[in-house]
């Protein structure tokens, strides 16, 4: 069977945006950490506009550009006009970060943040310049130099806006309008389980490519022939038919291919390269180099599928031994991580727990997660943010949910540990929700046939203590994974030891969450809730009952760290935060914590 069946069209139809009311973005540009970069990062002016003012008049009509925010007018440099804004004058953000806990002002505000940023760059004769967002939360209005020039819709994905030709030597002003306000239509909608962190979260940078460059690219191993490695090349520029080399150096591999005329070409490879696992996450340097530019990547290579009620990578069983991951900083107290450093304090944490696999919950991490994880040897559930209730009904919020998905298969799809792409959680049964996912699904395979697929779905029970899935998404996924919290929502902790787990379709059992709260320090009786003795006994009575599914494949319990949601309002016990991490705010390790890495020693 043909697999990569994206072409050129495809793929730019795939990139499109559902929302540009002001302009697209640009396709997203995979490997941003492998190009010519210049750092944004830094403190930006800021203007907090919880009306809009910057944006709309009193008639709630959009301000034309001049009039916006967008035109940067300075107060001091003539008096006699009114102007009432001033953001010489305003306030400093740090980017990246989230103004939630940067301000205490801002700790539960949702609205409206204007970021400013005046940098002088050097253009550079012959070369193309964007500007590429890691991530801002929720919608992001971006101008430069008093004129709108592109909107994004989604808090996690990453995006890019090409500037050539806009920038010039000194005194650009680009000002990124930044709203975090949830919406019934979002995704994710109303009502979640973590913090509404708002802000430009993730690194802002320059991009800087030949005039043709190579945009994106697929370098996977044939899930069918360990000795055949394929994918395929897009180049984006007028230059669209060149001679592209795929060189791996350690492999002896070098071959030329030929893009069509939309710059498009696929390629197959003869090779026997050393397979990424936990226990060896090998990576090669992959360079593809065309007549008129160069990148390079470490890419792994490694075949994941099902057999029964198995996960098998690179053709045997391997149990996943995880835990679920939410984008919070490790120490201080919280607030969104997003560097490398952040990664590794929060993975090698999982290392330590003996596992083998985490679940990036509830949408796409930052890229230096994906990354790490990778060079440690940790396999990754990815998702979105297809979370609760979301409008399964609504045109727009399915192309809202599809961008998403497509952005985080573009960026990751080079990730030898991504093993599973996860399309929703905890979504209700109905006939708009599986057409909305199993729509998601095919978008999935479309994309990428060599992962998995699966979503954490419900469980249902047949009496009270006897439990099944019988959810219909179930015949549409690679797993059958789901979220149960006997012991938490459902009983006291002792109900595991009574429970029964039956299933109809052979398939590899996945425990995405389970778990209880607990206070790191706060200690009494097994049976108070929310003390560490509670957990401990619950995580116990959860493992030995684990034990006893047929066809369990692997587990990701809920979770390693304690992270900030307004839904926990317990004042001295929650204080904003859910409390079922494994791990405190702080960095303190639970009981329960060390019941997960015994048990983990073990399997």
């Amino acid at each position: 069977m043909k697999r990569f069946l994206l072409s050129a069209a495809v793929l730019l139809s795939a990139l499109a945006f559902a929302y540009a009311g002001e302009g697209a973005p640009a396709p997203q540009i995979v490997n941003v950490y492998g190009r010519e970069t210049v750092s944004l990062d830094g403190l930006w002016k800021t203007i907090v506009d919880p009306y809009e003012n910057g944006y709309y008049n009193y008639r709630m009509d959009p301000h034309s550009d001049a009039s916006s925010y967008f035109a940067d007018r300075d107060f001091d440099a003539d008096r006699t006009v009114l102007y009432e804004y001033n953001f010489n004058t305003d306030r400093t953000l740090m980017v990246p970060g989230d103004w939630n806990t940067q301000r205490d002002e801002l700790y539960y505000y949702e609205g409206t943040v204007w970021y400013r940023n005046i940098f002088d760059y050097q253009p550079k004769p012959g070369r193309r310049t964007f500007i590429y967002f890691g991530a801002a939360n929720y919608e992001a209005i971006i101008g430069l130099d008093g004129k709108k020039i592109a909107r994004h819709v989604g808090g996690y994905t990453p995006f890019n806006v090409e500037v050539t030709g806009m920038l010039k030597e000194t005194g650009n002003s680009l000002i990124v309008k930044v709203d975090n306000k949830r919406h019934a239509d979002g995704v994710p909608t109303l009502n979640s389980d973590w913090w509404n962190y708002g802000g430009l979260t993730r690194s802002v940078m320059i991009v800087e490519t030949p005039m043709t460059f190579i945009r994106d690219y697929s370098v996977q191993l044939d899930p069918d022939d360990v000795e055949k490695i394929e994918g395929w090349v897009q180049l984006d520029g007028k230059q669209a038919r060149q001679d592209v080399v795929v060189t791996i150096a350690e492999l002896n591999v070098k071959q030329t291919i030929r893009t069509d005329s939309k710059g498009f070409a696929r390629f197959e490879i003869k090779a026997r390269p050393e397979l990424w696992c936990p226990e060896n996450p090998k990576l090669y340097d992959v360079n593809i180099a065309s007549e008129t530019d160069s990148v390079t990547d470490r890419i792994g290579f490694r075949t994941v599928k099902t057999r029964g009620t198995e996960i098998l990578l690179n053709g045997e069983p391997v149990f996943c031994k995880g835990v679920s991951i939410h984008e919070e900083m490790p120490y201080s107290g919280s607030g969104r991580a997003y560097s490398e450093d952040h990664a590794r304090i929060l993975l090698g944490w999982a290392k330590e727990m003996g596992c083998n696999f985490v679940r990036l919950a509830h949408y796409p991490h930052n890229e230096h997660m994906v990354r790490v994880a990778e060079e440690m040897g940790l396999m990754v559930w990815s998702e979105i943010p297809v979370y609760w209730t979301i409008q399964f009904e609504n045109p727009q919020t399915y192309a809202n949910a599809e961008a998403q998905l497509v952005d985080m298969i573009t960026r990751d799809r080079n990730r030898a540990n991504v093993i599973i792409w996860s399309v929703a959680n905890e979504t209700p049964r109905g006939a708009a929700r599986l057409d909305f996912l199993k729509r998601l699904i095919d978008k999935t395979r479309e994309m990428d046939p060599t992962r998995l697929v699966s979503a954490a779905m419900e469980k249902d029970n047949i009496d009270a203590v006897t439990v099944t899935v019988k959810d219909e998404l179930v015949d549409y996924v690679d797993l059958i994974s789901f979220n149960q919290y006997v012991g938490w929502y459902d009983g006291s902790s002792e109900k595991c030891d009574r429970m029964n787990w039956v299933f109809n379709i052979k398939k590899p059992v996945f425990i995405s969450e389970f778990g209880g709260g607990a206070v790191y320090g706060r200690h009494g009786d097994v049976t108070e809730r929310f003390t560490e003795e509670y957990q401990e006994d619950l995580y116990q009575r959860s493992v030995n009952m684990l034990e006893r599914i047929e066809g369990l494949a692997g587990t990701t319990p809920w979770i390693l760290k304690d992270f900030r949601s307004p839904r926990r309002q317990i004042v001295g016990i929650q204080d904003d935060f859910n409390r079922k991490g494994l791990i405190s705010d702080q960095g303190g390790k639970k009981k329960a914590f060390y019941v997960m890495k015994k048990w983990y020693e073990t399997h």
